[in-house]
């Protein structure tokens, strides 16, 4: 007869992203009573990252824990972006169950489908919330045969099918059984009791050899590096001597100095940690995701967990363009390094190789948005850096140059879909599927080439209105297509002298295609300042002044009003960049600018590549 922890359980909320994952756990947070009367708690409290609160999107995954009828409740929250599918994958090994979350009016969407798979891979009992059952037009009975119809189709076993259902508003902290949200009740209590019914406890083989696998990173000034994992056998203790067997198959001993245990949003130092129980641990530099930690005199491995390889990569260079150092604190190639080696101290489906020359880097990553992120941290903290346009890495399989493909998921009003098809159609876009659901909405599913998709989203919008909704995640690698796929239609205006940008010359120039600056802007020659109207590049100079004649015109007082100018935001600029530009980013300004500044350079370049 196995022992198991009844006191504890460990579980992951998984969902497409937006479903509403962090908001059901401020109020799982909220209502255990584990914060005091008067203590202030954000909304959203798990998403503690200054982007993430601004995006309302989770990056990093979290734990954290509840107490709830003398149960220690272990809760990660997962982030729900397809660029972040290789944190899902870690935590998911470190829990016993999941509690699904699905929207009430949008369904079923790709990232439930690629998180469920991979719950129900590894055997993991699950518990499906219909969240935001208050939302006009949801309509939760539909949803719960769609989750049931998914399950099937993942090949789920008659055990997990047997899945409990909870109905529940996270925003409004209430839930029930019943799909009617007249039935609500004030409190969660409903999902706790699933939680403690449904979700195996751990099982407790404290007296067995320690065995604790590291799942997630973390790094402290302090401390240096901490690995978040979980034991799955044994005791561990402070000041115990360890091995770690490495990634590579070597074995490492490190005293363990110091160990946290989770409560509520804080970590807590303890002593010891037994079978079960999720933890941090310090006193290892180079511990990584994947490793063992166990007795010198008893080494034993747990098979090794699978990191997301990368499918995109970007270029990283110090800043030289003429406006370099104005506005950054840190632009030089020792400071950038420096930093791209402490991303890769937390952040494992980064890669960071040097080039040919010692001022720029190779940076790889699992998509825009991963990649994005890093480079508006960077921003954040005072860098200043330059970026290439964003490129797929093609790998060779079985002597074939193959290409990231992936599966996309567009839903739109239907008066779009003609649009939307036309426009995946360029993008090389194979549709695998079209259902309109009645609502005036359609759904579409297409398979596409990875690159096709850099810089799509803003076309997106614009083609719907704003009303579209695009999800797309990575599906395969297939012989790579020699024609170029998607890119930029337009040419661009380029400045052909430095100074101010006066309205003047806007006013005169304007006709010409969409402006990127306004008067009074610095530029440089060589920036882009607009998009031109046709497909070719062109010089404009908008520094010009209007020279003061002693003609008085009857209409001279007239004031001046120009056209406002398209301000990109970061996301915007890297996926406009073209092949010959880079994305020069500062923590005040976003501006691109040709690689080859000099027009002539410029256009000698250009006649020899042809």
């Amino acid at each position: 007869m196995t022992n198991t922890r009844n006191d504890l359980r460990n579980i992951a909320i998984i969902a497409h992203v937006d479903h509403g994952k962090t908001t059901l756990v401020d109020q799982l947070l909220k209502q255990s009573g584990i914060f005091r009367s008067n203590e202030q708690v954000e909304e959203r409290a798990m998403d503690s990252n200054e982007i993430e609160r601004e995006r309302g999107i989770t990056i990093l995954a979290k734990n954290t824990a509840i107490e709830y009828e003398d149960t220690k409740i272990n809760i990660l929250d997962t982030p729900g972006h397809a660029d972040f599918g290789g944190e899902v994958e870690r935590i998911l090994k470190m829990v016993d169950g999941v509690v699904l979350v699905v929207d009430a009016f949008e369904g079923c969407m790709p990232q439930t489908r690629f998180v469920l798979k991979k719950a129900l891979e590894i055997n993991l009992k699950p518990i499906v919330v219909v969240n935001k059952i208050d939302r006009e037009f949801a309509r939760p009975e539909e949803v719960v045969d769609e989750v049931l119809e998914l399950f099937i189709e993942l090949d789920a076993n008659d055990e997990q099918l047997e899945f409990p259902v909870v109905f529940a508003s996270g925003f409004n902290g209430t839930a029930s059984l019943s799909p009617d949200p007249a039935d609500q009740e004030d409190t969660l209590k409903v999902l706790y009791e699933a939680i403690l019914d449904k979700i195996p406890a751990p099982i407790d083989n404290r007296e067995e050899p320690l065995q604790f696998q590291v799942s997630l990173l973390d790094y402290s000034d302090y401390v240096g590096r901490i690995g978040i994992g979980r034991v799955f056998r044994g005791t561990m203790k402070v000041g115990q001597q360890v091995s770690v067997m490495k990634r590579d198959g070597a074995v490492k001993n490190f005293r363990v100095t110091k160990m946290y245990g989770f409560l509520g949003l804080k970590r807590i130092e303890i002593e010891e940690a037994y079978a079960g129980d999720l933890i941090a641990i310090s006193g290892m530099d180079d511990i990584d995701v994947g490793e063992t930690v166990c007795p010198t005199d008893h080494q034993e491995a747990l098979p090794l967990l699978h990191v997301d390889e990368p499918t995109l990569q970007m270029k990283f260079l110090v800043n030289n363009s003429p406006f370099a150092g104005r506005e950054g604190k840190w632009v030089t190639s020792r400071k950038i390094e420096e930093r791209l080696e402490q991303q890769l101290q937390t952040d494992v489906s980064l890669r960071v190789d040097p080039t040919e020359t010692p001022d720029a880097w190779m940076v790889s990553g699992r998509g825009e948005l991963h990649l994005s992120i890093l480079i508006e941290n960077m921003r954040r903290e005072g860098f200043e850096l330059q970026v290439s346009k964003p490129e797929v890495i093609v790998k060779t399989i079985d002597g074939k140059r193959c290409e990231p493909v992936e599966n996309v998921q567009i839903d739109v009003p239907e008066e779009y879909t003609g649009a939307v098809i036309e426009s995946m159609g360029e993008r090389k876009g194979e549709m695998l599927d079209m259902v309109n659901n009645g609502n005036g909405q359609v759904r579409m599913t297409f398979l596409v080439p990875a690159r096709g998709l850099i810089g799509y989203s803003t076309d997106f919008l614009t083609l719907t209105r704003g009303y579209g909704i695009l999800n797309h995640s990575f599906d395969s690698y297939k012989p790579m297509t020699s024609e170029k796929v998607g890119g930029r239609r337009n040419g661009v205006l380029v400045s052909m002298e430095n100074g101010k940008v006066t309205a003047y010359s806007v006013m005169q120039l304007e006709d010409r295609g969409i402006m990127f600056v306004e008067a009074g802007t610095d530029i440089y020659a060589g920036m882009v300042v607009g998009e031109n109207t046709r497909e070719s590049d062109i010089t404009i100079n908008l520094t010009r002044i209007k020279h003061a004649t002693n003609v008085r015109s009857a209409t001279k007082d007239q004031t001046v009003s120009t056209k406002k100018p398209k301000i990109m935001t970061l996301e915007e600029a890297l996926q406009y960049a073209s092949e010959d530009e880079y994305c020069e980013v500062t923590p005040v300004s976003i501006r691109i600018r040709k690689k080859i500044l000099d027009k002539n350079e410029r256009e000698k370049s250009q006649k020899k590549s042809k």
